[in-house]
């Protein structure tokens, strides 16, 4: 009976591995807003490091968390550091190409809690009724990404976070606050 029980369970751990290994490697979360104001300040928030803090869905959760930015804003090469509680964890943000007033892109490191890297584009078109910004995270799962991924996907963990960040660029850029 013992042996029987031994081989289903390897057999169930066998079946697993195999699952986890046939999971896409790659993962996308992307998420918009349209926002009634022009390219060019939209722009010039997200291109600058030093006003993430005002709109970020992550910087509430530990206020108390160490940034660290390095170079100018809408600079290539520019960093935003930071190290927090476990809810923030540690990483960094480095932008990596601009064209302004159209696009800015990130290269992602989190080095805590497990070190992963990621690319973030913030992508802004003129529509009629203002500017649509177009947030997006692209990256490579390895092994425990993908066994993390069968019981949440990336989508379903970043994507509310995205969802809060835009409505609180989209309500600060038409109030005001943010300038």
């Amino acid at each position: 009976m013992l042996k029987k029980i031994l081989a289903a369970v390897v057999i169930l751990v066998v079946a697993l591995v195999v699952l986890v290994a046939t999971r896409p490697g790659t993962f996308r979360v992307e998420r918009s807003v349209v926002i009634e104001a022009s390219i060019q300040p939209l722009y010039d928030t997200v291109a600058d490091l030093s006003r993430w803090d005002r709109w970020s869905p992550w910087s509430h959760l530990d206020p108390a968390q160490k940034v660290t930015i390095e170079g100018g804003a809408g600079r290539v090469g520019t960093s935003y550091a930071w190290a927090g509680n476990d809810q923030v964890g540690e990483g960094r943000m480095t932008i990596t190409a601009v064209r302004p007033p159209l696009q800015v892109r990130m290269k992602l490191e989190f080095l805590k809690p497990w070190p992963s890297t990621s690319e973030t584009v913030f992508d802004l078109f003129a529509e009629s009724t203002g500017t649509r910004v177009v947030w997006t995270m692209t990256g490579d799962l390895d092994f425990i990404g993908k066994a993390m991924c069968l019981v949440k996907d990336m989508d379903k963990m970043v994507g509310p976070d995205f969802e809060r960040g835009l409505a609180t660029l989209k309500k600060g850029t038409e109030d005001g606050s943010l300038r």
